[in-house]
Order: structure tokens, then sequence, then C-alpha cells
């Protein structure tokens, strides 16, 4: 009953109406802490689990290589070679936009499973759709300065029109691509349902694979559409950062407003900054260990992204359970051996596509194999322990993990991948694995 008056604390605003769902929530928790809304039947059946996990993280994979041959193009396009700084711009932006995504697919998902989306569709829709639309202006406008700034700290030269062109691609970027993105979530989170699949095995790789390919899309467009515009005049861009400011307080004040979303508009921010700081960490891990092994990139795309669905389906169900009055699974949970069994052949799928492709420097032999196998399963292990125990301290704590808890795993996930990919290069070099495509 606890965990029941906890969740029912929501804002209230002053219609009566309000306390009548809220009681009436209540009595929907109460009576799934007996009958999971996700399989009133009994336990979610392992296999169809497992087909609807596997299925989606094949999708989010091919997304993310699908996302590296587009930057593999756009890269020639005249705006990358004039304004370098756009570079930069790229994996924060992508970083940050896919925390956001992500977390708009757990909570979503957990409405679906209170029911909320039956009752409340256009609520919801509103209240999400402006929730996400101010925190990704505001996202664009973080993303852009740190471009600006890192491109500005090597040589000590600042172009107003170079400024000005990242900060209002990022900008429009994030507002179109959030919106984009958001109603593709509502759908897939709408015809789950209707369709019996357990949303929090589906959404949250999808939000990764359309996210990173429909952001960089954006971004590659807008970008050079503005830069063939610009001139000398900085009049257009202008205009659209305006637009985003005038855009970050209505979007705001709407999604506040809203006793969906309010929870999530106080909550959302430290998260997905804090993650920005982690990532970087792992950045600087992936300079080190690029410089010295050529063959690393590719494959930190690789297990950092199938690592970071793996942990976020962890955190969506895990939340879930808890909002639906369910008991926290133990850390080594059905949930936790099934994804731990798709870790291998997940991997193998996606590192033997980078050698049909030629997208690798490393060649696939079987002491490689192994070794890297060996990182990504301590990779994920590793983040569905600390998942486990992450999400229940924020649901003990009154924090909603749907809101917070995605943004630190996936950060975690690239500082944990990259760290660990760059000591399984390292072993390989160590033990003899010197052919020319490892350290060249």
């Amino acid at each position: 009953m606890n965990r029941i008056k906890n969740y029912t604390k929501m804002p209230r605003n002053s219609e009566g109406a309000n306390e009548t769902n809220m009681h009436a929530d209540a009595c929907r928790l109460i009576a799934n802490t007996n009958n999971p809304p996700d399989n009133r039947n009994g336990r979610e059946n392992s296999w169809n689990a497992g087909v609807q996990m596997f299925v989606s993280f094949l999708l989010a994979g091919y997304g993310m290589v699908a996302a590296s041959l587009l930057l593999d193009r756009v890269q020639h396009w005249n705006v990358f070679e004039t304004v370098p700084e756009v570079y930069i711009l790229v994996p924060a932006l992508l970083g940050l936009k896919g925390n956001l995504e992500m977390t708009l697919a757990s909570r979503l998902s957990t409405h679906a499973h209170l029911g909320h989306i039956d009752n409340n569709l256009s609520i919801l829709v509103i209240g999400n759709l402006c929730l996400i639309q101010c925190q990704a202006v505001l996202v664009g406008f973080l993303a852009a300065m740190a471009a600006v700034a890192m491109g500005w700290i090597p040589d000590g030269q600042f172009d107003i029109h170079h400024a000005m062109l990242l900060c209002a691609s990022s900008v429009l970027t994030a507002s179109f691509a959030s919106l984009v993105l958001g109603l593709i979530m509502i759908g897939v989170i709408v015809l789950s349902k209707h369709m019996d699949i357990n949303p929090d095995n589906v959404a949250t790789p999808i939000a990764a694979s359309l996210g990173d390919l429909t952001t960089l899309a954006l971004l590659s467009w807008i970008a050079s559409l503005l830069h063939t515009s610009i001139g000398t005049s900085i009049i257009l861009p202008t205009l659209i950062i305006i637009g985003g400011l005038i855009l970050v307080p209505v979007c705001g004040y709407i999604a506040y407003e809203n006793k969906f979303t309010r929870q999530a508009l106080d909550e959302g921010w430290v998260p997905v900054v804090s993650a920005m700081v982690i990532s970087s960490a792992g950045g600087l891990i992936l300079d080190y260990t690029v410089s010295n092994y050529k063959g690393i990139a590719v494959f930190q795309l690789v297990i950092n992204g199938i690592g970071g669905n793996m942990v976020a389906v962890h955190a969506s169900r895990l939340s879930t359970s808890l909002h639906t009055g369910q008991k926290a699974d133990n850390v080594f949970s059905s949930t936790t051996k099934l994804l731990l069994v798709m870790v291998i052949p997940s991997q193998l799928i996606f590192i033997h596509t980078i050698e049909y492709l030629k997208a690798g420097h490393t060649s696939l032999t079987p002491i490689f194999i192994l070794i890297y196998m060996s990182a990504a399963l301590l990779q994920v292990f590793l983040l569905l322990t600390i998942s486990h125990y992450m999400v229940v301290a924020m649901w003990k704590l009154g924090m909603d993990p749907d809101n917070s808890a995605i943004p630190y795993l996936t950060a975690l996930g690239d500082l944990l991948g990259t760290a660990l990919l760059g000591i399984a290069f390292h072993i390989l070099f160590a033990i003899g694995d010197k052919d020319s495509d490892l350290g060249d």
C-alpha cells in the first residue's frame, strides 16, 4: 500500500475530477498487484518476451548500422567540410536526444500497463509531446554550446556565423525530431497494446534505433539548408533561435499543468545532464584507445548500442513492475538471464554484419570473438546488476525510475563498453594477436 500511496501523490489541480481519477488509479493498482496488466493469466511467457525483445534489438542494431552508413555519406557534404564543428554536434545531440526518447518510451510503457492510455490518451499525448519538446529544445541549445566551445578552444578563433548555424540547426533538429519520434513512439505503444505485445520489450530499442537515424538525417538536411542560405546574414538562424526560446516556456507550462508529466518535468533534467558528463568520460577513453587501436571504433558503436538497449529494456520492465504494485525481481531474475543469453547471438549478428560490409579494421579470428564476447557479456552483466539496484533505490527515494534511470544507465553503458573494449584490444595485442588490422 505504501507504493500505491506514493505513486498516487501526483500534482493536483483545482478540478475535483482529478481526485476521482487518482482513486481509480489506486484501485487499479491494487487489482494489478496480483494480476499484472501485461499478462492477466499469469507470468509473462519467457519465449514470447524473448522473441519480442530479440526482434526489437535487431531493429535497433540495424538502425544503428543505417545511421553509421548515413554519417559516412553526409560527411562529404559541404556543410560538414566547411563547418567541422557539426561533427562535434553529432554525438552530443544523438546521445542527449536518445535519452529523451528512451525515457519517453519507458514512461509511456508504464502508462500503457496502468491503463492510462485507454482512458486519457489525448491528455497523455499533449503532455508528453510538450514535455519532450521543452526538453529537446533546451538539450539542443546545450549540445550546440558544447560544440561551439569545443570548436573554439583549440585555436581560439570564434566565428559568429558558424556558432549561429550550429545553434539554429541543433534547436530545429531537436524540435522536429522530438515531434516526429514522439508521435511514432505513441503509435508503437498503442499498437503494441492492441497486438498484445509488452511495450516494455520493444519501445525503448525502437526509440533508440529511430532516434539516431532520424536525428542525424534531420541535422544533416537542416544544417545543409541553413548553410546554403546563411551567407553573411544571421537573420534566419536568429529567428529560429528566438522561436525556440519562446517554445520552451510555453511547452514547459503545458507539461507542468499536466498531471502525467509534471513529475517528469521536475526530475528529468539532472539525469540527462549527468549522463552527458558520464558519456564524456567514455569519450576520453575512446580517444585514447582509438589512437592506439584503429579497429576499435566500429565495434565501440556495437557494444555500446546493444548494451544500452538491453539495460533500457530491463529498467523499463522493472519500473513497470514497481508501478503496477508487483515486487521487484531479484538481481538474477528470468529477465536478466534472458537478456544475458541474447548478448551472444545479437553481437555475433552485428559483428559479422560489420565484416560483411567491410566496415571494420579487425579480422574476426576465434580468439578475437572469444575475448570480444567476454567483454560484451561482462558489460551487460554489470549494467543489469547496476540497473536493478538503481531502479529500486530510486523508487524507495520517491523518484520515478521511468524519468531518471535510463539516462544514467545508457551513459554507464557507454563508459563500461568503451573501457572493456579497450581492455579487450589491449589483451589481444599483448597475447600476440597482432594482425595489421588490430593495431593499425
